[in-house]
């Protein structure tokens, strides 16, 4: 292998707190990860997590933003989405009823990761989000209306 070539990389990404910014995230992602099986996968959840920032924390508010990192290697893909902080409560799984319009984002995620974290405070918080080789669970795999049962455990800490 050549000194300066690793089987490493990563990128990174600073948007703007605009709702559209969302969508050029995950097509963002998706170029990133072209070649890999979890680039659909990567691109829902960086969706999810950067709408959540903008909804949930001043990264949508005046001069707000979120930052994405995206570690790429062999068998692996390592995301982490930033906020602004100020939010009123830390990330969390909900359990909406069916009628609800949000807050399924969070629990979808960890359908799709094998590893979910959670770091930071008021003054910024960072979901970080795993998925590898190991397990694989692909929402482009789902079918409109149809129920993927996954194996456990996933974590959340």
């Amino acid at each position: 292998m050549h000194e300066y070539m690793s089987t490493r990389r990563i990128w990174e990404l600073i948007c703007p707190g605009l709702p559209e910014e969302v969508g050029r995230a995950r097509r963002w992602t998706r170029d990133v990860l072209h070649d890999s099986p979890h680039a659909e996968d990567a691109a829902l959840i960086v969706s999810e997590l950067g709408t959540n920032a903008l909804r949930h924390s001043a990264s949508g508010g005046p001069n707000g933003s979120f930052h994405i990192s995206l570690l790429r290697s062999p068998g692996a893909v390592v995301l982490a989405v930033t906020d602004m902080g100020r939010a009123t409560t830390k990330p969390h799984v909900e359990n909406p009823d069916e009628n609800d319009a949000h807050g399924r984002g969070l629990g979808l995620v960890t359908a799709l990761a094998n590893r979910v974290r959670v770091t930071g405070d008021g003054t910024g918080r960072t979901v970080t989000v795993e998925i590898n080789d190991k397990y694989r669970a692909s929402a482009s795999r789902s079918l409109p209306g149809a129920r993927n049962v996954r194996p456990a455990p996933r974590s959340m800490t």
